[in-house]
């Protein structure tokens, strides 16, 4: 049997129909993968737009879901931010409550969000649990809170930061090298 020319994976499904003597054809080997190659741009690009439909895996398609919902496209932030955003936005809707800020802020985060009152202060704080450091796209999730929150009630957030007894005797250098900065207090500026 000669070498075969079927590269594509639809190719080799196509000819697999084909009557048996067809089996050393290379015209019919040609054909079939020229077709086929065909038949895999296809598919690849339906799966490709099946994927825009969804929040967490679009890529092209993030600009329609920010301009269906009101958000301002940056297309300098990276995807994974632009999709926190666009979740939260989707959470984001109902009575204002402290489940609801919860949803919003773990959207952004993807970790766990505690969040407690205080009335006599009229606030609330939102604090990151599993997040050590700050969250790289924490203005975001402040306009997202901005939004929901009545006017007069004060946001504050609170941040877990690696200590002392975190790395001594725990970690090596070498270890120590790779922490991002903004996992140490004092790391990066806050503001609110």
């Amino acid at each position: 049997m000669s070498e075969s020319l079927l590269t594509s994976p639809r190719g080799r499904e196509m000819f697999s129909y084909l009557p048996g003597y067809y089996e050393t054809s290379r015209v019919m080997q040609a054909d079939m993968n020229t077709k086929g190659t065909e038949m895999d741009q296809l598919f690849a690009a339906l799966d490709e737009t099946f994927q825009q439909f969804f929040v967490r895996t679009a890529t092209w398609g993030l600009d329609r879901w920010e301009s269906e919902l009101g958000i301002a496209t940056d297309s300098t932030k990276p995807l994974d931010q632009r999709r926190a955003v666009v979740e939260s936005k989707l959470r984001g809707s109902g009575k204002f409550s402290g489940r609801l800020v919860k949803n919003v802020a773990e959207a952004y985060d993807r970790g766990r969000v505690e969040v407690s009152f205080q009335p006599g202060e009229w606030g609330f704080t939102v604090k990151f649990v599993d997040t050590v450091g700050i969250p790289p796209n924490l203005d975001d999730l402040k306009a997202a809170i901005e939004e929901l929150k009545p006017s007069h009630l004060k946001v504050e957030f609170e941040f877990n930061y690696m200590l002392i007894r975190d790395v001594h005797g725990v970690l090596t250098l070498h270890e120590l090298e790779h922490i991002p900065l903004n996992q140490f207090a004092g790391g990066d500026p806050v503001g609110n």
